[in-house]
């Protein structure tokens, strides 16, 4: 099983881990609402997990220019 966390807006790939013994619990995911799970979190069938986040250059891009965040894809 492999967790990836990838860029939600330029799809980077940001990091993975590969374990097949971690919990959702130890990477976190229970902090997270549901709303907030659905949104960031797919399931493959393979069992891995896809995990959307924000990369640096995308968080460093939308807090110099807070207007980009009103657009579906603004830095693709």
């Amino acid at each position: 099983m492999a967790i990836t966390y990838y860029c939600r807006h330029c799809g980077t790939t940001v990091g993975e881990i590969r374990d097949e013994q971690v919990s959702e619990y130890e990477l976190g995911f229970h902090h997270l609402t549901p709303e907030e799970r659905f949104d960031m979190i797919t399931y493959q069938a393979s069992g891995d997990i896809m995990v959307k986040v924000i990369c640096d250059y995308c968080k460093s891009a939308l807090d110099a220019n807070p207007e980009l965040s009103l657009l579906p894809n603004p830095l693709q």
